[in-house]
């Protein structure tokens, strides 16, 4: 063999043996690059952590807590009151503050008396407004852990792709080397060099904007957990639990039930029409004047010593009886009533728009040729002997490797949709279809 076609067929096949251990640097790779600033997370630990760390659930419950408190409030009866009264200066003798006979004291005791049903109704509207604190609860706990979760996937889905730029770009690197060195001996074109690392810095490019893909979902999902800033998550998927679920086992109308029946936005619009419902009953009580009883004592201030009456009072509805509160919460129940029917009406629409996305994402998955994944090595065989004999340029033969990499980017792009669909139908039914 020539000296030229020996360092020639060495360093193919340098190039070749970094590409075909390929599979084994990637399943090293995690556990190399681990550091302090680096965790590892599957989903659930990512939902144990979110769910006892995250700062706005976490608020959501004070807020719960405090509008219990106010059904507490709300049914208090009004504190009585008492008034007393010592004279001050007697014309008569002459004195200041003078007690005993002929002094002057009074007292009066009043207790306002809510008519209407005013305290019931109350209380009502402030079970109603716990309730709905709670439901709040809920809808900001199904939205964030369908980011978090969507993040995960996403996260998990682009650094196994990030994988395949990492390895071809140290192969690249590996062989721009060698091929340098080789150029200067005169055993390797000058074009072949240009090429290689035309190729490589392509591949950081790519990678690099990958990378930024990967650091937002990360920013996001520090966010959600409550890490610390700069801590890099390394996402561990259950990907076999993932792929043994099809949203073809599902059947459309039940997920619209569940929808209909555990979405919390559309029982925060339920609950609102309730709410105003109550507030315009409660608003029409208001309009009943409430009556205000006392009973009053006066040592000398009367017709007769030790003088003891009562009152009764009133306010007289003459002009003011709540007709514009009662007026717009009667406008108001209309309008809840048709934010609720909107809400209705739109989950339909949502559920089956999600159910179709769910199922073109599994059929484009299961129309992948798989296999192509097993053959890879005997193709990048065959490409590296035909390489080799010449057979196929430096383009060609780097081409089936940057082939291989679009194939393997493609497919987990394609993975990841179809995870993130079926986190789509768990979040818009309320329900967790999906585990």
């Amino acid at each position: 063999m020539p000296l030229k076609n020996k360092y020639f067929g060495i360093v193919v096949r340098i190039f070749f043996q970094a590409i075909f251990f390929l599979n084994f640097y990637s399943a090293c790779y995690s556990q190399t690059t681990v550091t302090n600033d680096t965790i590892t997370l599957n989903l659930r630990n990512a939902e144990d952590t979110f769910l006892k760390k995250n700062l706005s659930l976490l608020a959501q419950k004070y807020n719960i807590s405090a509008q219990k408190a106010l059904i507490l409030q709300a049914k208090l009866y009004p504190n009585p009151s008492i008034n007393v009264v010592q004279g001050a200066y007697n014309t008569q003798t002459g004195k200041w503050f003078q007690t005993g006979k002929e002094g002057e004291e009074a007292v009066q005791l009043q207790q306002l008396v809510l008519l209407a049903g005013k305290i019931n109704k109350q209380v009502k509207i402030a079970e109603s407004n716990a309730l709905l604190a709670e439901y709040n609860f809920y809808d900001l706990l199904r939205t964030l852990r369908y980011t978090l979760r969507n993040d995960f996937y996403q996260i998990y889905y682009l650094q196994q792709s990030a994988l395949v730029y990492d390895e071809e770009i140290r192969s690249l690197q590996q062989i721009s080397i060698a091929f340098e060195q080789q150029r200067d001996k005169g055993y390797i074109a000058r074009s072949e060099v240009v090429r290689i690392k035309a190729q490589l810095y392509s591949l950081r490019n790519e990678l690099n904007d990958l990378k930024n893909q990967i650091n937002d979902r990360q920013s996001e999902f520090r966010t959600i957990l409550q890490l610390p800033a700069g801590k890099y998550v390394i996402a561990q998927a259950d990907t076999n639990l993932v792929l043994s679920q099809h949203p073809q086992d599902l059947v459309l109308q039940n997920l619209i039930d569940s929808a209909n029946h555990n979405r919390p936005d559309l029982l925060i619009a339920q609950l609102n029409h309730t709410l105003t419902e109550q507030n315009y009953a409660y608003q029409k009580s208001l309009a009943v004047p409430d009556l205000l009883l006392g009973g009053t004592y006066d040592r000398r201030g009367s017709y007769i010593p030790n003088f003891n009456g009562i009152s009764v009072g009133l306010n007289i509805p003459l002009f003011n009886r709540n007709q514009g509160n009662i007026k717009a919460y009667k406008n108001l129940i209309e309008y809840s009533n048709l934010q609720e029917q909107s809400v209705q009406k739109s989950i339909e629409e949502q559920v089956y728009r999600a159910y179709e996305r769910a199922i073109d994402a599994d059929k484009l998955y299961a129309s992948m040729d798989r296999s192509f994944t097993g053959e890879f090595t005997a193709l990048a065989k065959a490409v590296f002997e035909n390489y080799q004999k010449r057979n196929i340029s430096l383009i060609d033969f780097l081409n089936f490797y940057d082939s291989y990499k679009q194939y393997i980017v493609q497919l987990n792009y394609i993975l990841q949709n179809r995870a993130t669909s079926m986190e789509n139908i768990n979040y818009l039914t309320g329900t967790n279809f999906f585990n």
